[in-house]
């Protein structure tokens, strides 16, 4: 296709075909030119919780860099297009970041897929007993799906959050879990405080964490209002699978959805909600796929001092007319903290 007087760029679809259960499809081996955008292994899933967004060349080093610079902000965005495929190839020209609606000057950007620092926060409770062999299966496609230079740490959480083993290998993480068992109540809020706290050892810039959990919150020390609060203040994103029963018998399994997507959304990270466990291995492939397709923008605040206060992030992107469907995922904000 081409449009006069100016150069096209290539867009590139790679469609990956994947049988999985119950409304999955994962599409491959296709490739469409529309404008130097590249969309990556395609997922559909029901239940995808839309994303917010927001970072010039530079290197691999990038996180390293900005984490010696506390005056820059780092956010990692993804792009997808409507059928929640990952969308790459983009530059900084087609960003805009702004900080309490005030446009903000991208000062660093990378598109390089670069190592992630991982914790992985697994529920034991009793009710995810008939659930433990998809979990494991996720977590294998997980790691699967990881970066081989990346280092993860594993909790469970039962009536009490446990650390397994501490950062390591995906093939360590992969060992470990085969000896999981199911028993107790379910500290989900004492076992993502754990997370957040152990992510101080991590050796990279770049951080996330993924939860598995098929309920809400019943033993935990923590309130919702100190972790949400906690997550905000950290630079790490929070990913949640929730496979949920239709019928359960208390309310604080009935809001575990909510307590999840509260927690992940203002991380950059996202909530996702499956029906039926056997969707969960496909579910944590596609968030494995996304933290390694991610563009990574800074920017140096123009405003107000630091004063501690929370400052709103909102990222546009910019691109011609039909190409307006796709859409830019990041973390809400931070606190402006000296």
């Amino acid at each position: 296709m081409q449009a006069p007087g100016r150069a096209l760029v290539v867009l590139q679809i790679g469609l990956s075909i994947f049988a999985t259960l119950f409304a999955f499809a994962l599409t491959a081996s296709a490739q469409t030119r529309i404008d130097d955008v590249h969309v990556a292994t395609r997922l559909t899933i029901p239940a995808l919780t839309p994303g917010l967004t927001s970072i010039q060349p530079t290197n691999d080093n990038l996180l390293h860099v900005i984490k010696t610079d506390t005056r820059l902000v780092l956010v990692p965005v993804s792009v997808t297009d409507g059928m929640q495929r990952f969308v790459t190839g983009l530059t900084p020209d087609n960003f805009e970041i702004f900080e309490d609606k005030k446009p903000q000057r991208i000062q660093n950007f990378s598109s390089e897929e670069v190592p992630v620092s991982i914790g992985i926060i697994l529920d034991t409770s009793g009710s995810m007993s008939n659930k433990v062999d998809r979990v494991r299966d996720a977590i294998n496609q997980f790691c699967e799906a990881a970066n081989p230079q990346d280092e993860f740490f594993l909790i469970t959480f039962s009536n009490a959050p446990r650390l397994v083993t501490g950062f390591t290998s995906a093939d360590d993480i992969e060992k470990e879990i085969l000896f999981t068992q199911t028993k107790g109540r379910t500290s989900l809020l004492d076992a993502i405080y754990l997370g957040l706290r152990k992510m101080k050892d991590a050796k990279y810039g770049k951080k996330a964490l993924l939860i598995i959990s098929d309920g809400g919150d019943n033993h935990s020390r923590y309130s919702e209002r100190e972790v949400r609060s906690i997550a905000k203040e950290s630079d790490v994103m929070i990913y949640s699978i929730g496979t949920f029963d239709r019928y359960v018998p208390t309310m604080e399994e009935r809001l575990g959805p909510v307590l999840l997507s509260e927690i992940a959304e203002p991380t950059g990270g996202r909530a996702y909600t499956v029906d039926n466990p056997a969707q969960i291995p496909a579910v944590a492939r596609h968030i494995g796929v996304e933290l390694r397709t991610q563009y990574v923008l800074a920017y140096r605040p123009q405003g107000p001092a630091r004063n501690g206060k929370w400052r709103k992030i909102m990222v546009r992107l910019r691109l011609p007319k039909r190409l307006s469907f796709l859409q830019a995922h990041a973390r809400a904000g931070y606190y402006a903290s000296e």
